[in-house]
Order: C-alpha cells, then sequence, then structure tokens
C-alpha cells in the first residue's frame, strides 16, 4: 500500500483556522454555540477551534465529547462516553469531526446530540470532505475537499495522539 502525505501541519492549521473565520462570519451570535467534537480526533480539533474563537473573539465556546459507538447501526456498544456538559437546548450546536466519509458517524452524532436535548440548529465542520456519502449529510464547515477512490483510505494524525499533524492518503487500503 503506497501512502502520501496529502496534508502538513501548516497547512492543517490554516485550514482549521479558516473553518473557525467561517463559523465567526456565519453565526450572529457566538454566545449560543456549542461544539461538540466526534470522539477522537474530531474532539481534538474541536479545541483547537476552540482556542482560535477565544484568540480571535474572546469568547469562551463550551466544548463537548460525543462518542457516536452507542448510536452506530453498524455495532453494537453499551458503554456511552459522551461527556457534554454544555446544555444543548435552544443552542448552535457544531458537530466537529476529522473526516466525513459515508456520513453514518454523522448520523449517529446527530441522534446522541437530540438524546440530549433540542438544540436550535445543528450544523458540521470537518477537516476533511472525501466524498462517497450513503446518507443525505453535507458538511457546513470544510477544510479540505479530497476527492477519494472507496478503495482508498484517509488517516488523520494530530499531534496530541500521534505526535504530529498530518493528513494522509493510503492507496489501496
Amino acid at each position: 500500500m503506497k501512502t502520501k502525505e496529502i496534508v502538513d501541519d501548516m497547512t492543517m492549521k490554516r485550514a482549521i483556522t479558516r473553518i473557525t473565520y467561517e463559523i465567526i462570519e456565519r453565526n450572529k451570535n457566538l454566545d449560543n454555540i456549542v461544539l461538540a467534537g466526534i470522539k477522537t480526533r474530531g474532539v481534538f480539533i474541536a479545541k483547537r477551534i476552540q482556542e482560535r474563537l477565544k484568540q480571535l473573539e474572546g469568547i469562551d465556546v463550551p466544548l463537548g465529547e460525543l462518542d457516536t459507538k452507542p448510536f452506530r447501526d453498524d455495532m453494537k456498544v453499551e458503554d456511552d462516553t459522551t461527556n457534554m456538559t454544555a446544555n444543548v437546548n435552544d443552542r448552535d450546536v457544531i458537530l466537529v469531526d476529522d473526516v466525513l466519509y459515508t456520513g453514518r458517524t454523522i448520523r449517529a452524532a446527530i441522534d446522541n446530540i437530540v438524546s440530549l436535548g433540542r438544540p436550535a440548529r445543528v450544523s458540521l465542520a470537518v477537516l476533511v470532505d472525501r466524498g462517497h456519502r450513503e446518507l443525505p449529510i453535507r458538511a457546513d464547515y470544510v477544510g479540505k475537499n479530497i476527492p477519494t477512490s472507496r478503495s482508498e483510505e484517509i488517516i488523520v494524525h494530530m499531534a496530541e495522539i500521534d505526535g504530529q499533524d498530518a493528513v494522509l492518503l493510503v492507496e489501496g487500503a
């Protein structure tokens, strides 16, 4: 299998900064936002967006961690490690994930969010959109669109757990 780095650390930083600016531009009331990072790497991306929002706008946006596994239709997991301390009722929840592919993880994340309350709005921010949707789901904020074939895989490395920031394309996965 051939592996190629398609996003380096600086490009990832720029993409996350761009997503943050788009969130600022599209949301009139930033005080009503709740970030919900999808475990595992979506949480780290959400934390970086949260930090940039604080730097740029001086606001502390609440951040929670969503575990989608108990809400998936393709696996049975009893333990729910969701950690959402912020109230989502009547809030603008922004789901954050690393890669958008079939849409099944996002569907599970939406199920998780609505089990916690009734948000005013749910939107989606992803670092990479690789296409191949199986559900009618689209991202509102995208760091990079990377068209792939189904035989390829996108792997996101985050410095917090992988030691470096990078997005890799694995051919023939």
